[in-house]
């Protein structure tokens, strides 16, 4: 049994406008572009729910009602799927336990932070994960399992890093790192997209994360930052020091699906990995490519 107070609520933010993406994201939200069969925030949801999370919590914005409505139980669907007798069981994971799924609306676009901050009521002075469905974190555990037990270990807050070659680092936030045991690091501080020369370490922040309710008070006053925008980023580096902070590193892969380029990428890694189509789809692949 941990002694650390488990984590049973997870926050989404899924306000954004998608505009990388348009124009398919003008009438379909990006967490609802499919990899392979998918959807981007299917995959986030399933994560959460493998590590032990019961209630999830959707930061919205106008336009985005359509995330809710994929786990909600479709009637006619069903009823149709039901009377050609085809098999229901591959819409399990969509279908939500009554009162699991609690939205919360980010009316302004004011940055990650913000729309963490719209969830304060939900999560109360419980620990919470926060998990970006941009990244598509494939794992066995999962990401966010891995993070849990690591949590349960250690307690206060965690972030997933991965290590990236260290000319790729001024485009990441990034670790400054203390003690190392096994995958957890101690961080130390958080420097977002340092120069190559200046780069504390090689473990990026991947969206992911475990954090003290405490973090809700430091977002409330806290300024706006790079971008115009409330960070994150700013408000974890705040709590350093006043609670354990660490970093978990993730042992699997992570597909950028925020950029075209990564959502390809992540669509080819996961067919070649599926039993029913691998084959064929390295066949397409190699002929493509020839």
């Amino acid at each position: 049994m941990s002694k650390h107070k488990p984590i049973k609520t997870a926050v989404f933010p899924v306000a954004g406008l998608g505009t990388r993406f348009l124009p398919a994201t003008k009438a379909v939200p990006k967490e609802l572009l499919p990899v392979v069969d998918r959807p981007l925030i299917q995959y986030a949801v399933d994560e959460a729910r493998e590590a032990g999370i019961e209630q999830i919590v959707f930061v919205t914005g106008r336009g985005k009602t359509a995330i809710v409505e994929h786990f909600d139980i479709a009637y006619e669907l069903e009823a149709t799927m039901s009377e050609r007798g085809k098999d229901l069981s591959i819409l399990d994971p969509t279908r939500a336990t009554p009162g699991d799924i609690i939205t919360v609306r980010q009316q302004v676009p004011l940055g990650l932070g913000h729309a963490i901050w719209c969830a304060r009521a939900i999560v109360g002075d419980d620990p919470f994960a926060i998990l970006l469905p941009d990244e598509l974190m494939v794992g066995e555990p999962g990401c966010m399992k891995q993070m849990v037990e690591a949590y349960n270990e250690v307690g206060g807050n965690l972030i997933s890093v991965l290590e990236v070659p260290h000319e790729d680092v001024s485009s990441y936030g990034v670790i400054d790192p203390g003690e190392a045991r096994g995958n957890l690091t101690e961080v130390k501080g958080l420097v977002e997209k340092p120069p190559v020369e200046e780069a504390p370490s090689n473990k990026i922040v991947s969206g992911r994360y475990i954090l003290q309710s405490e973090v809700m008070g430091v977002l409330k006053d806290q300024g706006k930052g790079a971008g115009g925008e409330i960070q994150l980023t700013d408000a974890m580096a705040k709590m350093i020091g006043t609670q354990p902070f660490h970093a978990v590193t993730f042992e699997g892969n992570r597909y950028d699906c925020g950029s075209k380029t990564g959502f390809v990428e992540a669509t080819l890694a996961l067919a070649l990995e599926r039993d029913d189509m691998g084959k064929e789809v390295r066949a397409i692949a190699e002929r493509l490519l020839g």
